[in-house]
């Protein structure tokens, strides 16, 4: 997710790769990053600091307390810590690195094609100018949302951060079914993927309720309430509504 942020902000022209500092431990991958993006890059995260006016932490959550442990006490009243690391919160990462000026990012993983969606919010710290830098640099990926509480990125994690684990599935299912019922398979991905792009697009072109859509494609003893019948005596929307609860849950469970 750190370079899907990296290649999106330099390639809106957010960012410039002679301003952006990556320290990667892996001498390989830093040379391929200095390659792809033209960034500075170093093996030690405390060359990250003095330069920057926003540090992103990347690092995957077990990871986080080695590298705190190294950069502790280094950072500048200005600077701004942004993190997009799963289940770590706020407290955790100001105990770490004894700094008060937090962002914390839940994004996912459509960011890489640019259509992301970033739920973040930010300690008192933060001010308005890194406020708006944080927007821009998350608005890159996609779409990006503050929160005023914490307690938000959890349900965000579920909804946003999950979600496209469990879209995934039902495009398999609807792929799956297509086959089923006797078309080729590449022929089915493409009319699988198409209906869920196609719907997402009209539903947010229109803005009408889901359930108003769905009963624009409902004629009265037709094919889609004959679908619809299976899917709601199946429990469906129940099952989707309980993953996502459950996904709340664990959630809040890896914070803590």
């Amino acid at each position: 997710m750190g370079e899907t942020l990296l290649g999106a902000t330099i390639k809106r022209e957010v960012v410039r790769p002679a301003d952006v500092t990556v320290a990667e431990i892996n001498e390989d991958r830093r040379a391929a990053i200095k390659r792809q993006y033209g960034v500075h890059v170093t093996a030690s995260p405390a060359d990250v600091i003095v330069p920057s006016e926003v540090i992103l932490f990347a690092v995957k959550p077990q990871e986080f307390a080695d590298a705190a442990h190294h950069l502790q006490g280094k950072f500048r009243r200005d600077q701004t810590i942004v993190s997009i690391m799963a289940g770590v919160p706020i407290e955790k990462i100001f105990r770490a690195l004894t700094h008060a000026a937090i962002v914390r990012v839940m994004p996912n993983t459509p960011a890489a094609v640019g259509e992301g969606m970033s739920v973040w919010t930010a300690t008192p710290e933060v001010d308005g100018v890194a406020r708006e830098q944080v927007g821009a640099i998350l608005g890159a990926m996609g779409r990006e949302v503050h929160v005023d509480d914490e307690k938000y990125l959890d349900m965000a994690t579920a909804l946003s951060g999950s979600g496209p684990g469990f879209v995934y599935m039902l495009l398999e299912a609807f792929i799956d079914a297509g086959v089923h019922v006797g078309f080729k398979r590449n022929v089915a991905e493409m009319l699988a993927l198409q209906t869920f792009i196609g719907s997402a697009k009209y539903a947010e072109a229109t803005g009408k309720h889901p359930a108003e859509l769905r009963n624009e494609v409902t004629s009265p003893a037709g094919t889609t309430a004959a679908g619809l019948l299976i899917l709601e005596s199946a429990g469906v929307r129940g099952a989707i509504i309980d993953a996502i609860e459950a996904a709340y849950v664990r959630s809040r469970e890896l914070g803590e």
